[in-house]
């Protein structure tokens, strides 16, 4: 049984074929990093944690290339998806947000243009340069949502409110563009009843997609300082379970589930341990709708 609507029933069903997503380096910064917004960055951000290119002078070319022969060679990967993934991506003049996004243009094998940002750095002329990907490409636009409440943003050094996700994702809805929205679950603080309003928000919004992180401490952080002091707790396995299940409880049968539950590299990662067990976090989610006899959607109210 599907409980929930996966990104891999996704890609299975909008293109027939084995789909491997490849996340790329463009050299974009932030604005919470570079001192428009904040020099100090969001608390939990350490790109070395989940990126393979961070910290790369690789031209996109090269990472394309690179990634590609390994994808083929190790899965017998046939199309790729180009996400534009660490820092700010459309954080970038418009000559320069096209002249990157056109490099996949050069590779026929991709299929997908799927760009992470944050919803304050979104207008309506990049928001036309990216919609004019769309007749060739299955594009998406991710925004770092997190959490719909502002007092919690403010706590992770985010800089910016949810209203304007809000905006962001309703002008974005408009185009010929999927959105995609990150939320963090285990949020300190945050109880059960905080994260069931996010559900709820998200789901009377136009979005296409959920992405699930888990919160977890990363080395040279905020947040590992945070955490050593003993001043912020990260959620159990039990736990996080829950609140994803009560998390796409709520969301439309249509959404699709860009990803379950975040990972980490091992030498960056300082807890939870949980989260790179992948698989058994899945099993355990399928496990926790058997027991509840219910799936995503169950509790979905059409706006």
């Amino acid at each position: 049984m599907d409980y929930y609507y996966s990104f891999n029933k996704y890609l299975r069903k909008t293109f027939s074929t084995k789909v491997h997503r490849i996340g790329l380096n463009a050299g974009f910064t932030c604005p919470n990093r570079d001192g428009t917004l904040s020099r100090d960055g969001c608390i939990f951000c350490n790109e070395k944690g989940f990126s393979h290119f961070a910290g790369t002078a690789l031209p996109l070319k090269t990472q394309i290339e690179t990634s590609m022969d390994f994808l083929k060679d190790r899965f017998n990967a046939e199309k790729f998806i180009a996400y534009f993934q660490n820092a700010t991506n459309t954080y970038a003049p418009i000559d320069k947000l096209r002249e990157s996004y056109d490099t996949i243009r050069s590779f026929p094998d991709i299929v997908g243009l799927y760009i992470s940002t944050r919803p304050d750095c979104i207008d309506r002329e990049k928001l036309d340069l990216i919609e004019s990907y769309s007749g060739d490409y299955d594009v998406w636009i991710e925004y770092g949502v997190q959490s719909a409440h502002d007092a919690t943003l403010e706590k992770m050094g985010r800089s910016h409110t949810f209203s304007q996700s809000l905006n962001a994702i309703k002008e974005t809805s408009r185009r010929k563009i999927k959105v995609g929205a990150h939320v963090i679950l285990g949020l300190d603080k945050e109880t059960k009843e905080d994260v069931i309003h996010t559900a709820e928000t998200l789901a009377k919004l136009p979005i296409s997609g959920v992405k699930f992180h888990a919160l977890h401490v990363l080395r040279d952080t905020r947040l590992e300082r945070l955490f050593k002091k003993g001043d912020i707790a990260l959620p159990e396995l039990s736990q996080y379970v829950g609140l994803v299940c009560d998390f796409m409880e709520r969301l439309s049968p249509e959404c699709v589930i860009l990803r379950l539950v975040s990972d980490a590299k091992k030498e960056v990662l300082v807890a939870p341990g949980w989260i790179n067990g992948k698989q058994a976090v899945i099993e355990e989610v399928k496990n926790e709708f058997k027991r509840r006899m219910t799936r995503q959607g169950v509790y979905y109210r059409p706006v």
